[in-house]
């Protein structure tokens, strides 16, 4: 295995350890949220979600293989829901922005990180894809001389493990590994990952220790008492703006402010892969016609679009009259259609959760940051290229969460959804 790059990083062989502390539970905690596109050239959000959904499908690769380590880069993560979030002791900042040239500090600190994607489909959180922004070692910084490597399919990282305080919003995390890349692909104006799936998804990260769990970031919250539960949230808004400050996390419970009528909660599938993500069970009928018997898929924040098997998604077309459109790769349809369009219908357990006609086309306001043309409809259904019963039939992503209240719920091993303000909202 190689790993000579490793060796380039200098490790602080200092540690100061914090004084015990007591802490008692408190109530649930918000953060504020952006959704930033990457404008640095034409995004094809398409291609991002396919080598996504490829690495998500397949099964975890070691962190002692080789491919792990070198693989080639893909298509840049240019469409993503980032937060800022502060390492080390006193923690460092700067606000999310398109492009480090427009990056202004919150503090007058020499900056290390901050901008992580928020990431329901993967578990760890890292820092260091922008080479501007080095780690710097505090008096919390513990090095475990430990390598680790993650793959996206969409991006990679290859770094090492460190132990350190982790600052988001008003919750002040001790001893949270992360890992600090030395090697990061596929990766732009952005810092790094705010991992939030399951704590299994850790496991083959970490090279030395490939059978590890490490805890996430809410987890570490939840056992060192600082939320009241295992559970963290998370609202979107229909973007129509590049950025937009439309998001919010909520650590440790939910915020009923956010959504509308009571939250419907379903069980992790057992069907697997989707079994090792938050995954959940559903049936999706457009107008009155079953497109996907009920299946196992998952929600991911990573996500950008709504991701079908290959049948159910045939069926979306021939339904919709939608023609591909080879700029883009997307689904169009014309005003004529657009009129006659049916709801997407999404059933899990007994509850039915609606995509309008106006949630299912790409903001026309954004036409242009994927290639495509001003005015034209765009639909946001794609095809996932394989066929339904394989273990992950669906992807749920950000255009079906901006719609939606979600709810990641780590004790009971279930997934909450609810309606929102903007459900039924006519936004695009």
């Amino acid at each position: 295995m190689r790993f000579s790059t490793l060796s380039t990083l200098a490790i602080a062989t200092t540690v100061v350890m914090a004084s015990p502390t007591t802490v008692h539970k408190r109530s649930p905690i918000s953060l504020p949220f952006a959704k930033v596109i990457n404008a640095t050239g034409v995004l094809n959000i398409v291609a991002h979600d396919l080598a996504r959904y490829k690495a998500l499908r397949s099964p975890a690769k070691s962190a002692t293989s080789q491919d792990s380590v070198i693989s080639a880069p893909a298509d840049d993560i240019g469409m993503s829901y980032i937060a800022s979030v502060g390492v080390g002791t006193p923690p460092t900042f700067c606000k999310p922005a398109i492009g480090r040239s427009s990056t202004v500090p919150d503090n007058n600190v020499n900056l290390t990180t901050d901008s992580l994607i928020i990431d329901t489909g993967s578990s760890n959180t890292w820092i260091g894809a922008d080479p501007l922004h080095a780690y710097i070692s505090t008096s919390s910084s513990v090095p475990l001389v430990e390598p680790i490597v993650v793959d996206y399919g969409s991006g990679e990282f290859v770094g090492l493990a460190f132990s350190d305080t982790i600052t988001i919003g008003s919750l002040v995390i001790l001893e949270q590994t992360i890992g600090v890349a030395l090697l990061a692909f596929g990766f732009t104006d952005v810092d790094g990952i705010l991992g939030i799936g399951p704590v299994n998804r850790t496991m083959e990260t970490l090279v030395l220790d490939p059978e590890a769990e490490i805890p996430t970031v809410v987890d570490n919250a939840f056992t060192q008492a600082l939320i009241p539960e295992d559970v963290v949230a998370v609202s979107f808004e229909p973007a129509t703006s590049n950025p937009d400050m439309n998001g919010e996390l909520t650590f440790g419970g939910t915020d009923p402010s956010k959504y509308t009528g009571s939250i419907t909660y379903t069980p992790v599938t057992s069907i697997s892969p989707s079994s090792s993500f938050w995954g959940i069970e559903q049936t999706i009928t457009y107008g009155s016609e079953i497109i996907l018997n009920q299946t196992a898929g998952i929600v991911d924040t990573g996500t950008t679009l709504l991701g079908l098997a290959s049948d159910a998604y045939s069926a979306y077309q021939s339904a919709t009259g939608a023609s591909l459109d080879s700029s883009t790769d997307l689904l169009t349809i014309t005003s004529e259609q657009y009129a006659n369009l049916q709801n997407l219908t999404f059933t899990i357990g007994d509850t039915e959760f609606v995509m309008t006609p106006n949630a299912q086309i790409w903001p026309r306001s954004l036409n242009t940051v994927i290639g495509g043309t001003p005015g034209v409809v765009y639909l946001v259904v794609i095809n996932l290229g394989t066929p339904s019963g394989e273990g992950l039939d669906f992807i749920n992503g950000q255009v079906f969460l901006e719609r939606f209240y979600s709810v990641y719920d780590t004790t009971n091993k279930r997934v909450g959804l609810a309606n929102t303000p903007f459900t039924f909202a006519t936004s695009n």
